[in-house]
């Protein structure tokens, strides 16, 4: 909104031709950093204070760590100021004719609505199953396969009028007409290694990785600060794969596939950023509130739309790799309890609980051990990301 502003100033008068600043990618995307983690700093007391006050405060299982017990009744839901920060700063700092931030901003808030209306099933309504898995899944599924269907010609072309037209002519042909080389599957480290996933790949891809990495960051935020700071940091090496991927020098130049438009995702990258360490504030240890599923299944989608865009896939599961051992230790737990059950009678567990933070913490380790080295870990986990823009 402002790139239109500061452009219509500037045809009133030549005093206002300092603002051609505002055109420059890297100044939006420090101001979008900045404004949603001022947003964040200034609103949180208030947000808290309203969930407070709306008794909006976290169950927690019995049977979990009893260590957790004492966090009963802390605000949660706090993932709107997450979103608050984020949608307003997009909004400010990036153009609105990017077709590539808008699918990632109806991703991100149709996966906020979802994990809005389960949280306030379990906590207001005080029903312990909140939204049901299948209809939970359901709706996520219809956004996945939205955004899977768009992205799988988006990607190829570089307008929606051309992005119809490609719709159309794999329609004509049977739904047979193969896509172009940017929509392939990228091998990270690797020059030029590359693998055509057709549109129906393409689009099983998609659907699963957003869906996917939603559910994983749903998963992992469990413990104070523990989900929030790894979004940070992979989204910002994700952020600067967007600058990559968009920018036709630097992308010939790394042998990346160029893709107009994807830089101004640098923009949301930067908002979800500042947005993030804006909720830490309030968030580590011992936490003023919680992230719940607004904000989880919101970023985790978000994630997943931008590595889709980005062509880095792989490299998700990499810099991420966070959430995927801790949707791992949920899927094998809960495969080896229930197949356990049906052979011996009785169901055997691999962890001592899974996710696998609560594993740790189970085995002796102090909430804040197992939050600053899952830290560590992805910290390093996005500098093995970040190495492969040379390393190929």
């Amino acid at each position: 909104m402002l790139i239109t502003l500061a452009q219509w100033l500037q045809g009133l008068s030549p005093e206002f031709g300092f603002l051609r600043v505002v055109q420059y990618l890297t100044f939006r995307a420090v101001m979008a950093a900045m404004t949603s983690l001022l947003i964040g700093l200034v609103f949180g007391p208030w947000v808290i204070r309203k969930l407070t006050e709306l008794k909006i405060g976290q169950p927690i299982r019995e049977y979990g760590v009893q260590a957790h017990l004492s966090k009963s009744g802390t605000p949660t839901m706090g993932g709107v100021l997450i979103l608050l920060g984020v949608a307003v700063s997009t909004l400010l700092w990036f153009d609105w004719s990017n077709r590539f931030v808008w699918i990632v901003l109806i991703v991100t808030l149709g996966m906020g609505a979802i994990g809005w209306v389960d949280d306030w099933r379990k906590v207001v309504q005080k029903n312990p199953e909140g939204m049901r898995s299948r209809e939970k899944y359901f709706w996520q599924s219809v956004i996945g396969l939205v955004a899977a269907i768009y992205l799988a010609f988006a990607v190829s072309e570089s307008s929606n009028v051309r992005v119809i037209e490609l719709f159309l002519r794999w329609v004509q042909s049977g739904f047979s007409n193969p896509l172009p080389p940017n929509a392939d599957l990228f091998v990270p480290f690797f020059k030029e290694v590359s693998y055509p996933l057709g549109v129906w790949g393409f689009i099983i891809l998609t659907y699963l990785v957003i869906v996917g990495s939603s559910n994983a960051v749903n998963l992992t935020d469990g413990l104070d600060g523990l989900a929030i700071m790894p979004v940070v940091m992979v989204g910002s090496a994700l952020g600067v794969f967007a600058y990559v991927v968009g920018n036709a020098v630097y992308s010939r130049y790394l042998l990346f596939p160029y893709i107009p438009g994807v830089g101004e995702l640098l923009i949301f990258c930067a908002a979800m950023a500042g947005a993030g360490l804006a909720f830490l504030w309030f968030n580590t240890h011992p936490a003023q509130v919680f992230m719940g599923d607004v904000g989880a299944l919101a970023l985790g989608g978000a994630l997943g739309t931008i590595a889709v865009i980005t062509r880095q896939e792989i490299l998700l599961a990499v810099m991420g790799g966070i959430f995927v051992v801790e949707a791992l230790s949920v899927m094998l737990q809960v495969v080896y309890f229930k197949y356990t059950k049906r052979k011996y009678g009785e169901g055997r567990r691999i962890l001592k609980m899974a996710p696998l933070h609560h594993h740790f913490e189970k085995s002796g380790w102090k909430e804040t051990q197992v939050v600053v080295r899952f830290w560590i870990i992805t910290m390093l986990l996005c500098l093995v990301g970040l190495a492969s823009l040379k390393l190929r």
